[in-house]
């Protein structure tokens, strides 16, 4: 086969087909490097080596009598992983990704995973196994699960290895979706949706083996795995990998491997082109080679038109073309990719009116206002249904095509991309995947409870039809948060508040309306109640609370059935009518972004200022001290309103946040620390006893012998990053930078 050649045989009908050719015909070609510091330290494997890989880890799993049955995978990113996946469709197992649960907190949703799926083992590397056993040995009904440590798999197990008969229907993986922890939902994956979503965006990406690729993206989200592993595999063309703790860590690393290995398609979720805008310097910038870069993605949640403007801007000196964004719409439920740009061609967008679009009415702002006073809302275009894939906006509560100018769900058609359902979840496989129009009776088609509208063949995306609120691309259900906001301060009725989000100077921030009780009106304690709920929504969801609003009894707006009408509350708090009793707002989150819009402000502005002592004065009451500074400007707050014994939860810190003040740490101290400290030391006082001791004391010797950059521990605490939106990081860049 000629090197340039995407010719792939019709006769391959599964993802082990696939692997298994490449092997045979392009034994030595390279699959996967991996950056395992995200710079210069290398893994790779090629075809041949993966293919073995696989069949070895597959005769271990049919060993063991796991043919048929689900398994879960929980690795850091990297090879191991890629390996592990393989192994099960080799074995005819389905594989079940997961991300590693969190040191020091709940298994509640990986444990619901489990039972979901029904899994009887675990595959992970020998690093993280036996943290892994332990906490799940603490759990009674986790106990049971088998542990298989892919490290011990001998690779002359591949010789042993028996082909088992796998259809292109059979299952290949079960890609659980970020929602509700209690009810997570498994979308089924077929060999044949993965060949034929990859055969999909091989012809919109316009890829040839002669490409290359660079991906910094979780390989257990659908946009990491098909997109930035085994569309590579289906092109035949090398992949760079890097896990998304190094990205964070340093968002260049990103843009240096595409100088380095002269990538030629990549990219990810809108914020972390706004990252690479502010955590990067023109300094930096001009050693960078970005001109082989013809495919830049932008997909996973809302794409905004400032951004690209600002990254083509940023970038264009390096070689960066803007018509290299590709735009695109996706879900698991398709198994990834639905509409996209045209490579080559700018980025379309299209301008509204905010208040019409609230009423899910589409008017451009030209067309709504002659006087300029009119709120709009620029939207970029995802561009248009990719072959085989076709959309229609349709109106949820009559299932009738809306018109042109209305904002509807967007409903997807039957195609082969189309997943098989929900695992074991009849009534909502029934409702998502076989909705029929009744204006023309087609269908099945799959509603993606996503809203929208097109606009000249553009899709646009506005929204979520079921209030499901998306925060830095992390799904979070609204009945979980009420549910936790409830059980804050016993001055809350319970069941009789809502949580939503809005979009504040572009960011989307989270809002909680919530009635108290009737017998705490008279005698109200509003800021502990607010103190109270910022700790809970903190330590339960990692999000920040931007506006708490305390009602009169009985006045949340609810149905005649009594069920609480989330819009009707959303549309209150923009509008202010509700009948408050109190109203909190966090203004350091809304007036930071302002402030950074009107003032140009630099990520080298702000907390990166505060210096710490020699290194032969850090004493504890020193660290503990520049803590203290740090976090008062970061959260523009008073030094005296930071309490040094207080849990950095109740400041209302999230993950980003967290990760930011541990980064500022290791500049200021010129060493490496672990992301997870603030979680380990959950307190400044402890925090900085901790930094102040001796190099060889006990706590040091420990974290040098567990943790280190590319551990599973830190990629568990960023994995809760990785998704971020741009807008929920904008805040955060303008407290530190590189």
């Amino acid at each position: 086969m000629k090197k340039g050649s995407a010719h792939i045989p019709s006769a391959l009908s599964t993802m082990v087909d696939l692997l298994g050719w490449r092997a045979q015909w392009q034994p030595q070609r390279l699959a996967y490097r991996f950056l395992v510091d995200g710079e210069t330290e290398v893994q790779s494997v090629t075809y041949e080596v993966l293919d073995r890989r696989a069949r070895a880890i597959a005769h271990r799993l049919q060993a063991l009598n796991c043919t048929g049955q689900r398994a879960l995978l929980l690795y850091p990113a990297g090879l191991d992983y890629i390996a592990a996946f393989f192994g099960c469709l080799y074995a005819g197992t389905i594989a079940v990704p997961a991300y590693p649960p969190r040191p020091n907190r709940s298994l509640e949703r990986i444990q619901a995973i489990i039972h979901d799926a029904e899994a009887t083992i675990a595959l992970t590397d020998g690093a993280i196994l036996p943290t892994l056993e332990k906490r799940f040995g603490d759990c009674a009904d986790l106990k049971g699960l088998h542990w298989l440590n892919t490290d011990a798999v001998d690779d002359a197990l591949a010789d042993d290895w028996s082909g088992v008969e796998i259809g292109s229907d059979n299952l290949a993986l079960l890609q659980y979706t970020s929602g509700s922890t209690a009810a997570p939902k498994g979308v089924m994956i077929s060999h044949d949706n993965l060949l034929h979503n990859s055969s999909l965006i091989h012809q919109s990406f316009q890829d040839t083996p002669d490409s290359a690729g660079v991906s910094w993206l979780p390989p257990y989200h659908d946009m990491g795995l098909v997109g930035g592993i085994l569309q590579p595999l289906y092109v035949g063309a090398p992949m760079t990998l890097m896990s998304p703790v190094a990205f964070l860590q340093k968002p260049l690393r990103w843009l240096q491997a595409i100088s380095r290995y002269q990538a030629t398609t990549s990219g990810g979720p809108n914020f972390a082109y706004d990252l690479c805008v502010r955590k990067t310097t023109p300094q930096q910038r001009a050693e960078l080679d970005l001109s082989t870069w013809r495919l830049a993605f932008s997909g996973a949640e809302p794409i905004h038109h400032e951004t690209l403007a600002h990254f083509a801007a940023a970038f264009a000196p390096a070689g960066f073309d803007r018509r290299a964004f590709y735009p695109c719409y996706g879900m698991a439920e398709a198994t990834l990719l639905v509409s996209g740009n045209r490579p080559g061609q700018p980025p379309q967008h299209c301008t509204v009116d905010s208040k019409a679009l609230r009423h899910h009415r589409v008017l451009t702002a030209a067309a709504s206002s002659t006087d300029g006073s009119t709120e709009a809302q620029v939207f970029v275009g995802c561009g248009q249904a990719v072959r085989d894939q076709s959309i229609v906006i349709v109106d949820p509560d009559t299932g009738r095509a809306c018109p042109a100018d209305r904002v509807g769900e967007i409903w997807l058609g039957s195609s082969r991309s189309i997943a098989q359902g929900y695992w074991q979840q009849p009534q909502a496989t029934a409702h998502a995947f076989r909705a029929y129009r009744r204006d023309t009776g087609e269908g099945p088609c799959l509603r993606t409870g996503d809203l929208g509208f097109l606009r000249d063949g553009q899709l646009y995306i506005t929204g979520r039809l079921k209030d499901l609120i998306i925060i830095r691309g992390r799904n979070h259900y609204p009945q979980d948060i009420e549910a936790t906001v409830e059980k804050a301060h016993e001055a809350l009725r319970p069941g009789a508040g809502t949580a939503f989000s809005v979009n504040i100077a572009g960011a989307e921030r989270l809002v909680v309306v919530q009635e108290v009780e009737r017998r705490h009106l008279r005698h109200l304690e509003p800021e502990a109640i607010v103190a109270a709920v910022r700790r809970r929504v903190a330590e339960g969801h990692d999000l920040q609370l931007y506006a708490l609003v305390l009602l009169k009894t009985g006045s949340l707006p609810k149905t005649s059935s009594g069920k609480v009408q989330r819009y009707l509350c959303r549309i209150g708090f923009l509008d202010q009518h509700l009948q408050s009793v109190y109203t909190w707002e966090d203004e350091t989150l809304a007036g930071s972004l302002l402030q950074q819009g009107a003032a140009g402000m630099r990520p080298d502005d702000g907390v990166a200022t505060v210096a710490l002592p020699p290194p032969t004065e850090r004493t504890a009451m020193a660290m503990q001290d520049w803590m203290v500074a740090w976090l008062a400007q970061a959260l523009r707050l008073p030094v005296t309103a930071i309490d040094a014994t207080q849990p950095f939860a109740e400041f209302g810190l999230d993950s980003m946040t967290a990760i930011e003040l541990v980064e500022a740490l290791e500049t200021a101290l010129g060493r490496p620390l672990s992301p997870t400290l603030v979680y380990e030391y959950p307190t400044i006082a402890a925090l900085a006893g901790y930094l102040a001791a001796p190099a060889d004391s006990p706590a040091h010797a420990s974290h040098a012998t567990t943790l280190t950059p590319d551990d599973p521990e830190v990629d568990q605490l960023v994995r809760e990053l990785e998704m971020l939106s741009d807008s929920e990081i904008q805040e955060l860049l303008g407290k530190q930078g590189r």
